[in-house]
């Protein structure tokens, strides 16, 4: 494929605003390590938090994206004693149950944490190429992760203050990262990464999620604005019955992951053009299980049903994790480099 000059204002830009880009546009929140290696021809020896994105820069300018993803500081609601494990359950290791237990929890220190990486980083972006940072999980992601999800749920009966309280101790936070993130210049846009449901329903009623978490976006959102930066929704699960709040409440500018069992990538460009951008969409189920030229011809065929009405990049339903053949991916991003030909 024939190397592409990154250009974020004329591309991702224009398709995060729901214009037409100047030429194929590809977008990814999440790359496998090994698909980084294989995209920049080499691994990555060094430790530091910027020899991963000069890594990670290398990687995205060979495949054709316009951005570099990264976390804005190390900030983490970090779960004293939780294993990192490839798959987990939504129950287990709950580090807050009452009021005692949120009393002895250590919340992260704002004040104290370093975003030096944003000016930091900017030798190092190509002409052309800016940032998409995103969060360390979402406002509801991070309380299931310290209460657990059936305990959660039983806190918004038996003790909704609780609830609440953590909902605003989470989401205060994730609000000052995302103010200091928006205010770099080297950040183009924002990436409120956030899952919120099964495929047949959200996490919680939809009241529940208007009242606990969707204020708390509603804010990141405009602090992306008030700083003239586009802000993405990335949210896994079942959207039909929220999607109205997506566009019109919180007034995100892009919307991401799509599951074909819920509603295929197709159909929901059909249904939201126009009213938000729609990014990636191809089933990770397809692009794992497919051959590479299957995945070419429905890659190429959403490029052409979006071509003359902007508003969309091309890329997976939710990331590009390790079992997904390499070559497959390759097939996709080949169509959005043979379409500008």
């Amino acid at each position: 494929m024939k190397k592409r000059t990154p250009n974020f204002e004329h591309n991702l830009l224009r398709v995060l605003k729901g214009e037409k880009p100047e030429r194929a546009t590809l977008f990814e929140m999440v790359i496998d390590r090994r698909h980084y290696e294989l995209l920049a021809g080499y691994k990555c020896q060094g430790k530091t938090a910027m020899d991963h994105l000069r890594w990670r820069i290398d990687a995205m300018v060979n495949a054709g994206y316009d951005y570099v993803t990264c976390h804005a500081c190390d900030m983490k609601f970090r779960p004293v004693g939780r294993v990192s494990k490839s798959t987990r359950g939504l129950n287990g290791d709950a580090l807050i149950w009452d009021w005692e237990s949120f009393e002895k929890f250590e919340w992260p220190d704002m004040s104290r944490m370093d975003y030096s990486r944003l000016e930091d980083i900017k030798p190092y972006l190509p002409s052309g190429m800016t940032v998409m940072v995103m969060g360390p999980d979402g406002v509801l992601e991070n309380v299931i992760n310290l209460v657990g999800y059936d305990n959660l749920c039983m806190m918004l009966y038996d003790d909704p203050e609780l609830a609440e309280t953590i909902f605003n101790e989470v989401g205060s936070r994730l609000l000052t990262y995302y103010q200091n993130a928006a205010s770099a210049d080297t950040v183009g846009f924002i990436c409120s990464n956030d899952d919120w449901g099964f495929n047949t329903q959200t996490f919680l009623p939809p009241d529940m999620m208007r009242k606990y978490v969707f204020p708390w976006h509603k804010k990141i959102v405009q602090t992306a604005h008030d700083h003239g930066k586009p802000c993405m929704l990335h949210s896994c699960g079942y959207y039909n019955e929220i999607i109205d709040d997506v566009i019109n409440d919180m007034k995100f500018d892009a919307r991401h992951s799509y599951e074909d069992s819920i509603i295929p990538v197709e159909k929901a460009y059909e249904d939201l053009n126009g009213k938000i951008a729609v990014l990636g969409g191809l089933d990770i189920n397809f692009l794992a299980s497919k051959t590479p030229q299957e995945i070419y011809s429905r890659a190429r065929h959403m490029l052409e049903a979006s071509a003359s009405r902007g508003g969309y990049a091309l890329g997976s339903g939710n990331s590009i994790p390790a079992y997904i053949p390499y070559e497959n991916y390759l097939s996709m991003i080949k169509a959005a480099h043979e379409f500008d030909q």
